[in-house]
């Protein structure tokens, strides 16, 4: 038996099973493009840990300022003891998110817990209860931000009742949305929007730039800018999900700045912490500021180890240009995958920006096709590519690599994706 099985024996007499894992091998060590387990065997990685490991998953910077920070203290709680890395976390927030209005930050552990969060500042703020998202969006899984992600199985499945006063409008999805360009597409979320919930009622529009689980769909231009002037016309909060979008990973610090977009609020998390649950929002002062004192805050919001964490990782960002390197993984991963598209009529489309690219497999008449999605994810797991599905229909294999991995290991494993195509 393998060290990997024993652990997996153990796993399950331990841990629940509701707590899922996509290959059963247990990891040893990781770093750089790579991961290996406790037997020794080696992953080429295309999922980043769901986008988070932007920097690496042992990146120098980030394991020396959390070695320091962990000899100075490792918790006091900033709303009891506070210290000044918090502080700094907030202020490079302010300094690298777009807007040129003045800002304010606060800082959590989750993205979920950040989504939270941003839609109560939106609500203390403006005084109304309705807050817009879209179809195939994903904001998380608490109780709130699952009546916010719309994706049922396995998100939402039978732990309702969800928060109220969440409306569902229809979301840009270039490939299945009869070609509706961007003003089109939100010409009809909005005719959605005034019909069924009424501008005044709405506290906030909470939308990713470019969706995550929903399978990494690109809104057509125009969508965002037309969707962000509608609610600044009707005075509701307009919310960037940067969670997965952000720091880096689509070839900008955020991806609201590729149509030049100023959001109100900005929820952050994954890519900012190095590898350390960290999560903030960050936006206009005078709504960050409307909530009382005591109204934002937890226990472990801003947990010192993993702001030594995020500063580092920021900084790591900065000195190797890791946005530079999103783009330069795009200019890899898209004209082999496009390529691929080309003599395979089951791949439908291939979408993304930076490193944040995916494929939708399809059959016939533009059918999604999640079983063959899942055994070509499996083929890739098998020969040493660890790559991750999503999508509302479960038919997007969606590519995540860390903006450190090297051009040798993107072409090993657009090899490994190759085989596993024809499979």
């Amino acid at each position: 038996m393998s060290t990997s099985e024993e652990l997996h024996k153990r796993r399950l007499a331990a841990v629940a099973k509701g707590v899922g894992s996509v290959i059963p091998n247990y990891v040893a060590s990781a770093g750089g493009g790579t991961i290996t387990d406790v037997d020794g065997r080696e992953w080429i990685d295309f999922a980043s840990g769901i986008a988070v490991t932007n920097v690496g998953n042992a990146a120098p910077r980030v394991v020396e300022a959390v070695r320091a920070q962990v000899e100075r203290f490792t918790h006091t709680c900033f709303m009891v003891a506070p210290y000044e890395s918090y502080v700094a976390v907030c202020e490079q927030l302010i300094d690298l998110t777009p807007g040129t209005f003045e800002k304010r930050a606060a800082l959590f552990n989750s993205g979920a817990e950040a989504v939270e969060n941003a839609v109560k500042i939106a609500r203390h703020a403006t005084g109304r209860p309705a807050v817009i998202v879209f179809d195939h969006a994903y904001h998380g899984r608490t109780n709130l931000t699952m009546a916010l992600t719309a994706k049922n199985m396995p998100y939402k499945h039978r732990f309702g009742p969800f928060a109220p006063e969440v409306y569902r409008a229809p979301m840009s999805y270039p490939l299945r949305d009869g070609g509706l360009d961007g003003a089109e597409a939100a010409r009809r979320a909005v005719d959605v929007i005034e019909k069924q919930v009424g501008g005044s009622n709405v506290a906030a529009v909470l939308i990713e730039p470019i969706q995550g689980e929903g399978g990494f769909v690109v809104p057509a231009p125009g969508f965002l800018p037309a969707i962000a002037a509608w609610a600044k016309a009707n005075g509701a909060v307009f919310i960037a999900d940067e969670i997965q979008t952000g720091f880096a990973r689509t070839g900008r610090w955020f991806a609201s700045e590729d149509e030049g977009l100023e959001p109100d609020l900005i929820t952050t998390a994954k890519g900012m912490g190095g590898g350390l649950p960290i999560a903030g929002v960050v936006g206009r002062a005078d709504l960050m500021d409307a909530v009382h004192a005591g109204g934002l805050g937890g226990t472990y919001g801003g947990n010192p180890v993993a702001c030594a964490a995020a500063l580092a990782a920021i900084e790591t960002m900065r000195e190797l240009d890791l946005n530079t390197a999103a783009r330069r993984i795009e200019s890899v991963l898209k004209p082999a995958l496009t390529e691929i598209a080309a003599g395979d009529p089951g791949v439908a489309e291939v979408r993304g920006r930076g490193a944040m690219i995916a494929i939708e497999l399809v059959l016939e008449n533009n059918e999604p096709d999640p079983t063959r999605t899942a055994t070509v994810s499996k083929a890739c797991h098998e020969a040493g590519l660890l790559t991750l599905t999503c999508g509302t229909y479960g038919n997007v294999l969606r590519f995540l690599p860390p903006l450190v991995i090297s051009d040798e290991d993107l072409t090993r494993g657009l090899d490994i994706l190759r085989r596993a195509l024809r499979t």
